[in-house]
């Protein structure tokens, strides 16, 4: 697989961008491993836009989630500092190089965003006066410094741009002699080696051949191959697709065709950037597998350095029990002529003969092989310390204790080293579980990372409101705030539609999308029902209000004379349908048919006809945390054994989000 973008990659991306970045605002910008960068736009009327950049290698747009780290590294926290809530006004290509601009308009003036495409890249973000105020990589170089506060300079040029380029300039590929025109080529040209060798594939001149070598008619044949490769590039008209080998394997992503390529199958995009979002996506989940992969095991290897010196300690206890031990029989085998040889020593001294004397008898004793002295070794004369040594064991004996007392020293030194050695082979089977343990957690975390990567679902107009699809399958829209029952109202209520509101002040306005179709009762109820449950009627605990129903026609953005509305509130003019003591309770289920399986909220009945996985909620006073999780707990125990692991998965956030007001109680018990 390709691993980073090349010069006409790196164009054919920016031509694409061109138009779909002007103007888009910079929600927010994440950094997650390091080099890689997420900047969430959004323009107008439009599906928010993910800008991938990795540095070094890559520039598109993503369709897929990333998973974002909890805290902002430090660079990403000053990216934002500068450049959240900018506009983007430009991005274009350094020359022909892999380097891209991205200019954006802040409230301090015009920055832009390097982003260095080559080598080990960066990401360099220059103020208005041309000054570095922060880089992903600082560094010093031969030719230039990237660092904090110095005038911004581009890195020397790789080559002359392939675009524009007339023939007399090829000519002086000439003066390349010696070289191989391959080779020649990727050093006059920005354009590196892959596209070389396509130019040099298209006018049929081999690539080994010498640049003095080459004919007239060769550079005229370079010519136009370079032209037919440039061509799209400058008119827009591009072929973006994936080469795939015969085994299925991804080999690459082009812009357009090349003829190096011929005989592969190839899979067509829409554009280059959604090619190449397919085509790294694999990268994606990759790289995903070795963080995971190298954690674990540094956790596994920290525990095996733990285990090696476990058993080191094992071996050490082992062998100092079976010694001491063995020093205590020696003791009691030798035990009577210990015992003297103790006595005479202390005898000899308190009869004041000099050490000296008694160390000089000893040694003639051993000289002519009687025991026991001829067990002899050494004496500490100042602590009182015969050293001897037995079948090639060393150890000492306390003069002034008696041989018994040697012995049970001895004995009690090899009980504490065999307890030490209880303790070290129990240690040692707990760092094994361990280590078994980590290596089954390092298993699963590498079964749930390597997946494919889930593309972001792109919502609907209505799911920036509250809403359900009634039990007859008609979509209910209601306002969050006033903000939301502005546009609701004055964007999406189509003429054939009804237009719900509580009787209470502070409530949504709520409107039923009949597609030109007649509601029956049941949906008007059900609507009502979301009227009066995201109304002021559940804050006050009310178990039932009035809800009213009128045209759309009914509802105008004109007060009376001389009055003012305020934003989120409208004028109803005419005859009001009123639906009487309307039930203030709404209801929570999970739909197992869909995958994974999804939370659903709305009146009870339209809950129901989608799903039996479903607990009611009603007003009261307990915190919407709480209540999430009791919601969460019952809804897990309704759904299907093999489901409800993915169930209680389900954040509790997503569920407090139907809770009106924060606050509320679990419901009476639907019966399935």
């Amino acid at each position: 697989m390709q691993k980073t973008l090349t010069s006409f990659d790196i164009a054919a991306t920016v031509l694409e961008l061109k138009e779909k970045l002007k103007g888009a605002r910079l929600q927010n910008i994440y950094q997650i491993g390091g080099n890689l960068l997420i900047m969430k736009l959004h323009k107008p009327n439009q599906p928010p836009l993910q800008l991938l950049v990795e540095s070094g290698k890559r520039l598109h747009l993503t369709s897929y989630v990333l998973k974002k780290p909890q805290k902002p590294p430090a660079f990403c926290m000053v990216l934002r500092k500068y450049l959240r809530n900018s506009t983007f006004t430009d991005i274009s290509q350094c020359e022909f190089e892999r380097i891209v601009v991205i200019r954006v308009r802040t409230k301090e003036g015009e920055s832009k965003l390097v982003l260095e495409l080559f080598g080990d890249g960066n990401v360099i973000l220059v103020d208005s006066d041309n000054i570095i105020r922060q880089a992903l990589v600082f560094k010093k170089m031969r030719d230039r410094n990237v660092l904090r506060g110095e005038v911004f300079q581009q890195p020397p040029s790789s080559g002359k741009s392939p675009l524009n380029l007339k023939l007399s300039d090829l000519l002086e590929l000439r003066e390349f002699k010696g070289l191989e025109v391959v080779k020649a080529l990727t050093k006059f040209l920005s354009i590196g080696g892959m596209y070389a060798e396509e130019i040099l594939l298209r006018a049929k001149v081999a690539k080994d051949k010498k640049c003095e070598d080459l004919k007239n008619g060769d550079f005229d044949a370079l010519f136009k191959a370079l032209n037919e490769i440039v061509l799209p590039l400058e008119t827009g008209n591009l072929e973006p697709c994936i080469i795939i080998d015969e085994n299925g394997e991804l080999i690459d992503a082009v812009p357009f065709k090349l003829k190096k390529y011929d005989g592969f199958k190839y899979r067509a995009f829409g554009s280059f950037n959604e090619a190449l979002d397919a085509y790294y996506a694999k990268t994606v989940v990759e790289r995903e597998v070795t963080e995971v992969t190298k954690k674990a095991e540094q956790k596994i290897a920290r525990q095996q350095r733990i285990l090696r010196e476990q058993q080191e300690l094992l071996e050490k206890a082992r062998q100092e029990a079976e010694q001491f031990r063995k020093v205590g029989d020696i003791i009691y085998a030798h035990f009577h002529e210990l015992q003297i040889f103790l006595q005479r020593i202390m005898d000899e001294k308190r009869s004041r003969k000099a050490w000296e004397q008694i160390v000089s008898n000893i040694k003639e004793e051993k000289k002519s092989g009687k025991a026991p002295s001829v067990y002899f070794e050494s004496l500490d004369t100042k602590n009182l310390v015969l050293n001897l040594s037995f079948e090639d064991l060393a150890f000492s004996l306390m003069l002034r204790d008696s041989t018994q007392k040697n012995a049970a020293t001895y004995y009690d030194r090899a009980k504490r080293a065999e307890k030490k050695l209880e303790g070290a082979e129990k240690a040692i089977e707990e760092t094994l579980g361990r280590i078994e343990e980590l290596e089954h957690q390092k298993e699963i975390a590498i079964e749930e990372t390597d997946k494919p990567i889930k593309k972001r679902r792109k919502k609907a107009w209505y799911e920036k409101f509250r809403w359900f699809y009634t039990s007859e399958n008609l979509l209910v829209v209601g306002g969050k705030d006033a903000v939301t029952n502005e546009i609701l109202i004055k964007k999406h209520t189509e003429p054939h539609d009804i237009v719900f509101h509580a009787d209470i002040a502070g409530a949504p306005f709520v409107i039923i999308k009949t597609e030109g179709k007649t509601p029956s009762q049941q949906s008007i109820s059900e609507a009502s029902q979301l009227a009066a449950s995201h109304s002021r009627a559940w804050k006050a605990k009310f178990s039932a209000i009035d809800v009213y129903w009128v045209h759309s026609e009914q509802v105008s953005k004109t007060p009376p004379t001389g009055e003012y509305l305020p934003r989120g509130a409208f004028m109803i003019r005419g005859k009001k349908n009123y639906i009487r003591k309307t039930p203030v309770r709404l209801a929570i289920g999970v739909d197992p048919k869909t995958t994974p399986p999804t939370l659903i909220g709305g009146p009870k009945e339209a809950v129901q006809s989608r799903t039996n996985i479903l607990m009611e909620i009603v007003p009261g006073d307990l915190p919407s945390s709480k209540l999430a999780n009791k919601v969460k707990q019952e809804l897990t125990k309704k759904t299907a054994k093999n489901l409800q692991e993915k169930v209680a998965k389900i954040p509790i956030d997503k569920i407090q989000a139907f809770i009106p007001f924060g606050k509320g109680r679990i419901g009476n018990q639907i019966k399935e």
